[in-house]
């Protein structure tokens, strides 16, 4: 097999290369979302239902603070995609070397903090009643390992910029095997319960940053730091910051989410509600996998070729991502409403968790069809440097349109109102997002003369 380098981000079809790129991304994130939802299934059969609510009440702010790392490398990485496109290699080493400072500094303060507060935080989302001590078990031991998990989330987003897709999904293979394997030994063969499903999920983050480490280490990577690049270097720091800040919203407003979720649900229907959103989110993050592949395989093919001023395979890669995902969101709209039951079955037997959850599944996909269209379209400028439209669409669905309507609905329609805000705001943003990216192609892409 050939060395696959950056410069095939600019030459290669865009139809072959976004498969190339995002096979790998998708298969990464499948496992890692199967990951988390064999995890479930098995926290659920084997410590019980109110299991899942706990680890429910956790996530949002565990990957809040490891967003960090993902913000900073998203940010970061479409510096060096464009760093490398204009042949800019210096500014893509220091730019590495400054995620890594950052992501460093950032997350362990955070972590002592989160552990410092940790009696007002769990309750503040949703860890109340009897979930409050499964909560504060699992959120103890997961924060533990919260920063190793920051730098493997920044990491990998600098692997994919690199042109390396395969071995951004080896590292995302290997902590999700490794969680499995670990919840077997340590809930089932040790019977620790939630602390060895808490144990389980550190020991996978820790495996993950050994491979991240060797692999910018060992001759596969061309970013070659050294001390001087761990320097912040203001300019830069600006511009991951400016771009980053992008991710850092989006999971701020999915933590304000859970957040309100949690509360809101708990006060409907107690915790079988919070444990019937908790299945529905775990299908949010699985069965979109081939969706999100499509998008993280289009954001270095998009970054590199805006920097090389290629504006025709930009264009190319625009339409063709949203032709491949809009075909994947399809199916999984029409998985999803045909067996919302067998899959809530395959994590409880709860009989009134299993009368809840197929009905806010099917209301939660309503609108998966259309989604890819806002996702790409985000997606784009936050590859090609504009910060401020990518922070605006990207906040659009969830913090302009879900949170509003998550105190309007209900309102009106009780429990059915919150999920009724899931497809609602699908819809608006991607209609928004709809109206900004043509509106850009027409404006700035269509400057063909200069393509190559």
């Amino acid at each position: 097999m050939s060395k696959v380098t950056s410069q095939d981000l600019g030459v290669q079809p865009i139809g072959k290369l976004l498969v190339k790129q995002a096979v790998p991304a998708s298969i990464g994130i499948l496992v890692m979302s199967l990951n988390i939802l064999v995890d479930t299934i098995f926290v659920g059969n084997w410590i019980g239902s109110i299991a899942i609510a706990a680890i429910n009440v956790v996530l949002p702010v565990s990957f809040f603070i490891a967003a960090l790392g993902m913000a900073i490398g998203v940010g970061g990485s479409s510096v060096i995609s464009r760093a490398l496109g204009a042949s800019e290699q210096n500014k893509a080493l220091k730019t590495f070397g400054n995620q890594i400072a950052l992501t460093v500094g950032l997350t362990t303060t955070l972590v002592l903090l989160g552990l410092y507060y940790i009696d007002g935080i769990i309750p503040a989302f949703g860890g109340k009643g009897a979930i409050f001590e499964p909560a504060k078990i699992y959120y103890r031991i997961v924060l533990y390992g919260i920063p190793l998990l920051a730098l493997c989330m920044m990491g990998n987003t600098v692997i994919r910029a690199e042109g390396k897709p395969k071995f951004a999904m080896y590292a995302m293979l290997i902590p999700s095997v490794g969680n499995l394997i670990l919840d077997v030994i340590l809930i089932k063969g040790f019977d620790l319960g939630m602390q060895g499903a808490a144990w389980a999920t550190t020991g996978s983050y820790a495996l993950c940053f050994l491979f991240i480490l060797w692999f910018f280490l060992s001759k596969h990577s061309e970013l070659k730091i050294n001390l001087s690049h761990f320097l912040l270097h203001k300019p830069i720091v600006k511009e991951i910051s400016s771009l980053g800040f992008v991710t850092m919203s989006r999971q701020a407003t999915v933590s304000i989410t859970y957040l309100l979720m949690n509360n809101i649900l708990f006060d409907f229907g107690g915790e079988t509600s919070v444990t019937a959103y908790a299945i529905v989110g775990r299908m949010l993050m699985f069965a979109l996998f081939p969706v999100y592949g499509i998008t993280q395989g289009f954001l270095p093919i998009a970054g590199y070729n805006y920097g090389a001023k290629h504006y025709l395979r930009v264009r190319q890669s625009i339409v063709t991502a949203i032709k491949y995902a809009a075909f994947l969101a399809s199916i999984v709209f029409i998985a999803l409403m045909v067996f919302p039951e067998a899959i809530t079955k395959m994590f409880t037997q709860d009989p009134d968790v299993v009368a809840e959850t197929p009905s806010a599944m099917r209301w939660v996909f309503a609108a998966t069809p259309i989604i890819a269209v806002q996702l790409i379209g985000a997606a784009y400028f936050q590859a090609v440097g504009k910060a401020i439209p990518a922070l605006l669409l990207t906040l659009s669905r969830q913090g302009f349109f879900f949170i509003p309507l998550l105190f309007i609905l209900p309102r009106f329609y009780g429990e059915l109102g919150v999920w009724l805000a899931f497809p609602v705001s699908d819809v608006l943003s991607t209609v928004v997002t709809a109206y900004f990216l043509d509106r850009e192609v027409k404006l700035n892409l269509l400057r063909s003369s200069e393509d190559k």
